[in-house]
């Protein structure tokens, strides 16, 4: 069993936040695995159940508010008996532009306080994190207004097309392992090299 958990703030007024791409995700995901009408509270914390292949996958979104999610995870892995290895946390992230995407395989909170959090009431930092750029404040704002204000209508169809792209990644880690998905799914670096008559080529 593996659980895919979105990073969010519970409650309406926070739906559409820059914060809340991990609960978007994993609606997303639950639509596309046919569960989106399957929620119930667990844990401090929204949970669905459904398979991708012939996994079994737990959907998770916490009902503790951002600063606070791990400790709904954390729980919620030893009441199911998994561990660590079996989670996957979907977060946004400002290092990142929106619109882009990262897996990792593991790794620290990078200043981001829900993963604090998971990191804080897991105990490991062995697990798969998916990450969802949302790019850095405007200048005169504060990090708090930054993620807690909706997507500009420039960035809103980038966040859109990013779901979509994991959406496939998500369940090739679920059935092919984090590696696999990563090598597939990460974007890749391009390289500028000189040909001889001193033109560029890219190399991805």
């Amino acid at each position: 069993m593996k659980m895919i958990a979105g990073l969010g703030n519970p409650g309406n007024e926070y739906a559409q936040t820059k914060h809340n791409v991990g609960f978007m995700f994993v609606d997303a995901l639950a639509k596309k695995m046919g569960i989106e009408d399957s929620w119930r509270t667990r844990q401090d914390a929204l949970v669905a159940e459904g398979h991708i292949g012939a996994e079994k996958v737990l959907l998770v979104k916490p009902l503790t508010y951002m600063n606070e999610s791990g400790r709904a995870i954390g729980p919620l892995l030893s009441w199911y008996k998994m561990t660590p290895a079996d989670l996957i946390v979907v977060h946004d992230d400002m290092d990142i532009p929106a619109g882009m995407i990262r897996i990792r395989r593991k790794g620290s909170a990078g200043g981001h306080n829900g993963m604090k959090s998971v990191l804080y009431h897991v105990q490991n930092e062995n697990f798969a994190r998916l990450r969802i750029g949302i790019g850095r404040p405007l200048p005169g704002w504060t990090v708090v207004k930054h993620v807690l204000a909706p997507f500009p209508d420039e960035d809103a169809g980038k966040i859109q097309d990013a779901i979509a792209a994991l959406l496939p990644a998500a369940e090739c880690i679920v059935s092919e392992g984090v590696d696999l998905a990563m090598n597939r799914y990460n974007p890749r670096k391009v390289h500028k090299a000189k040909t001889s008559d001193g033109q560029e080529e890219q190399h991805a």
